[in-house]
């Protein structure tokens, strides 16, 4: 079912724009990424219209404004979204009082994509410029390289326009990397990663993804992940070597359990599957069995 937009694409609060990541918190608040809109959009679930909580000022580099924003997560330590603002190549922090007009810049010069959080709030950003993603402790402005960080490429030390990041327990990252068409598990320490899905070449087969984008691992290991342009969410088991089918549209699909570039994704505690539906300007959720 829709739970957010599917009112065409514009900048009232019942609609997106080009939305790509979104955030499900506990009590099934989504935020969202409204990228071509250049805000944050909180949206609860049953509700027709979402609340702007950051930017909604136009495109721009003001504290008060965001830049095609590609990815946001809640904070509940400091009680703030913290956001991926890609063109303005910053990581900035909006605090959910009310009353909040402008963030705070928490990390400068990153062609930042993705982020995460792990239970020891450190934060994981990917870079698309520098094909790496690092670990960050708040208030931390260098980093260290987590994943990639050896030049784009397809080896195993590579990786080419890493996307999404999803960090276990155990702070193992796994990343969409993305030119690579692949899903690249990299265990904390490692000085290279593993292939968890894809890997064999652009295409729509079971053994292969496209341009990968949003991620999710569950405990059991099982990733999911928004195969985009093939219009369609793969599972993968832990140590498989194809993925199976679990949702799929088309280049048309608008009903309601289909997709047109499907980007982020995410869960919520109830094990229900949030996907960024992009090209229609929505949010589907499912129930997965």
């Amino acid at each position: 079912m829709t739970v957010a937009g599917d009112h065409g694409r514009g900048n009232a609060t019942n609609q997106l724009y080009y939305p790509e990541g979104l955030f499900v918190d506990d009590d099934q608040t989504m935020v969202i990424a409204d990228t071509w809109n250049h805000r944050i959009i909180r949206w609860k679930i049953g509700d027709t219209h979402g609340q702007v909580v950051a930017g909604g000022n136009g495109e721009g580099n003001r504290l008060d404004q965001l830049k095609y924003p590609t990815d946001v997560l809640i904070d509940k330590e400091t009680d703030s979204v913290i956001i991926c603002d890609w063109l303005n190549r910053r990581v900035v922090r909006w605090s959910r009082r009310s009353g909040t007009t402008q963030g705070e810049i928490i990390i400068n010069n990153i062609t930042c994509w993705g982020l995460a959080m792990d239970d020891q709030t450190y934060l994981y950003i990917s870079d698309i410029r520098e094909h790496e993603v690092r670990r960050y402790q708040i208030g931390d402005k260098n980093g260290i390289i987590v994943a990639g960080g050896n030049g784009a490429g397809a080896g195993l030390n590579k990786l080419n326009w890493p996307t999404f990041v999803f960090v276990d327990r155990q702070q193992t990252v796994y990343v969409s990397d993305s030119n690579n068409h692949r899903v690249m598990k990299w265990n904390k320490g490692a000085k290279e990663g593993i292939v968890v899905a894809g890997g064999q070449g652009k295409g729509n087969t079971l053994t292969q993804l496209s341009n990968p984008y949003g991620l999710f691992v569950d405990t059991l290991g099982t990733l999911y992940v928004a195969d985009w342009p093939n219009h369609r969410v793969m599972r993968w088991p832990k140590g498989a070597k194809q993925g199976t089918v679990i949702m799929a549209g088309n280049s048309s699909g608008a009903g309601a359990n289909q997709f047109n570039w499907p980007r982020g994704l995410s869960f919520d505690r109830h094990g229900n599957l949030y996907v960024i539906d992009e090209n229609k300007h929505r949010v589907q959720c499912f129930s997965i069995e």
